[in-house]
């Protein structure tokens, strides 16, 4: 019949294995002896053995105390190893990240910290895969590891972490009539233009185009596109507005010689966050991934 003994005991019993002593044993584990003396005599009745008799010498270990040295030192030290907190050591770390981004996310968010990655980590990798509907099943399901979005997070499902805000800038060909003044387009202005949309996910949502509709307004799109970085040779030399969050209009215009203006006041701003999901939440990797991204 398999013997049943309780974990503190077993505590007790590897201090007087090692000390063969209760009194040793007892100021080992800053506690009295009356209650080693106690635990010793439960374990003598679970285990069928005396396990510390006397000698010459003082105490001695049977036979049996003598066979459970070892294993009950193993059990200890896994018992050990299952409480510490897992020790993480970031260079030691050879994993790829899967990170669902799009590409102003990758522009403002994971460029800006692959400097940090390679240095810290120089066996780990980030894999960027684009937007798509059930990110957060994802999430859940471990497919994807962290999410960097503009959308608004459902808390419900997800654990965020709030990185910036942003307003939107317009962007147009050198010499266009709206290129003669720094102050935001006036709406009215803006809507006599065509536009380039930028579209995000497989839904194709357009976050202009859903701030217009609140005012009762709407763009003249002639094309839609879904990647923020291409936008600029979409323009061309054409007429038309891209409208993009200011800190890609500002890189991408000043890389492609363009015009940028801020857009509209009714575009208004919107916040940037990183999303992952309770199954990572306490996970060091990704912990110092999301403070990587974040700039910590």
């Amino acid at each position: 019949m398999a013997v049943r003994i309780d974990p503190s005991l077993l505590v007790i019993l590897a201090m007087l294995l090692k000390t063969r002593s209760v009194s040793r044993a007892a100021a080992q584990l800053k506690t009295s002896q009356p209650s080693v003396s106690r635990a010793l005599a439960l374990l003598r009745t679970e285990l069928g053995d005396p396990l510390l008799v006397r000698s010459s010498g003082g105490m001695t270990l049977t036979r049996r105390a003598e066979e459970l040295v070892e294993p009950v030192q193993n059990w200890l030290n896994a018992t050990a190893t299952l409480l510490e907190p897992p020790c993480f050591e970031p260079r030691q770390l050879e994993r790829r990240f899967r990170v669902a981004s799009t590409d102003f996310g990758v522009l403002a968010v994971i460029a800006p910290a692959l400097p940090r990655l390679m240095e810290e980590a120089p066996r780990a990798a980030i894999d960027v895969v684009g937007l798509k509907g059930g990110m957060i099943a994802e999430l859940a399901s471990g497919e994807v590891d962290l999410l960097v979005s503009g959308l608004d997070p459902n808390l419900s499902q997800s654990h965020e972490r709030f990185l910036f805000t942003d307003d939107f800038s317009c962007l147009f060909r050198a010499g266009h009539p709206l290129a003669g003044d720094s102050a935001p387009v006036p709406l009215e202005q803006y809507l006599r233009w065509p536009h380039i949309a930028v579209t995000v996910g497989d839904d194709d949502f357009d976050r202009i185009e859903s701030r217009l509709g609140a005012h009762g307004q709407r763009r003249r799109v002639v094309a839609s596109i879904p990647y923020f970085g291409t936008s600029p040779s979409v323009i061309g030399a054409s007429d038309a507005v891209v409208t993009l969050p200011s800190r890609a209009a500002r890189a991408l215009g000043g890389a492609h010689g363009l015009h940028m203006r801020p857009a509209p006041v009714e575009t208004g701003s919107f916040g940037y966050h990183l999303l992952w999901h309770e199954r990572t939440e306490r996970d060091p990797a990704s912990i110092w991934l999301r403070d990587l991204l974040a700039g910590n």
